[in-house]
């Protein structure tokens, strides 16, 4: 899978085929992968794939993990992107790193998924639930509750639940905990909570969170990975966010390990 324009990521699908074709390996290219390079359109089941190689960023790597959600196909990736936290490979490394993964020279890592349900339907994070305000600069009461406890009404912009791998992203400029890869947890943070004593929590797999808009004149956004989903109506309508059953499966070369990449991305 990869981002970008055709003419920019080009000369890097040209590498990987040339990596592939020298190892033995089939590639298959999902239907929107071949209608984007102009390839003849039966290009294989790409869910029975034994790795799925991402040429892009961050972006693209999200894609490609929720694309595989109930596969066991895991997804590495060769960082094209600006950031590239969840790339293992270095852009000028493409061919000696591909070159490892064909070989079965990877781990994989299990990371957990979020599910968001409203009364108007049910959806699965890779990376993030976000629960705003749907008035920029209008802050909004949500009533909120972990478990069966309910915990009161905060007053903010919004609230962001993240999975591990979303921790590091739109979790972390906001002041959130950065949650290492192997937690079987969500971290909750509040966006310009108007409290002093409001504070990230990180959260259980048994302990679901509820977020009801309690706003009287507002409505609340729910957005599941980037992507705008539904409405909550003003004062009452809510969403219940908890880790799901599924599982992303990233890919990684065994030395590009979660703090390496925590500490070149971070400066640690």
């Amino acid at each position: 899978m990869t981002h970008g324009k055709v003419e920019t990521i080009g000369p890097a699908l040209e590498r990987l085929d040339g990596v592939a074709r020298a190892a033995g390996v089939e590639l298959i290219f999902p239907e929107e992968e071949r209608e984007k390079h102009g390839m003849a359109t039966d290009g294989g089941d790409a869910a029975e794939a034994d790795v799925a190689v991402v040429l892009g960023g961050d972006g693209t790597m999200l894609r490609a993990l929720q694309r595989f959600l109930g596969t066991s196909v895991p997804v590495i990736g060769v960082n094209f992107g600006r950031v590239g936290f969840l790339a293992s490979i270095a852009a000028d490394e493409l061919e000696s790193g591909v070159g490892r993964v064909f070989k079965g020279d990877f781990a994989v890592v299990e990371l957990p998924t979020l599910d968001a349900e409203t009364k108007a339907g049910r959806w699965t994070a890779v990376n993030d639930v976000v629960v705003r305000s749907a008035s920029v600069g209008r802050m909004v009461e949500l009533g909120w509750s972990v478990g069966d406890e309910d915990l009161g009404t905060r007053p903010s912009d919004g609230v962001i639940c993240s999975t591990p791998v979303g921790s590091t992203a739109y979790n972390l400029s906001n002041g959130g905990p950065v949650l290492v890869w192997g937690l079987d947890a969500m971290a909750m943070t509040f966006v310009a909570p108007h409290a002093l004593d409001a504070r990230p929590l990180v959260i259980p797999r048994d302990r679901p969170l509820t977020v009801v808009n309690r706003t009287i004149d507002v409505g609340v956004t729910v957005i599941v990975d980037g992507h705008q989903v539904c409405e909550l109506d003003a004062h009452g309508e809510g969403v219940r966010i908890g880790l799901g059953p599924q599982s992303s499966h990233l890919a990684t070369l065994p030395e590009v390990t979660f703090f390496r990449r925590y500490r070149r991305t971070f400066g640690a």
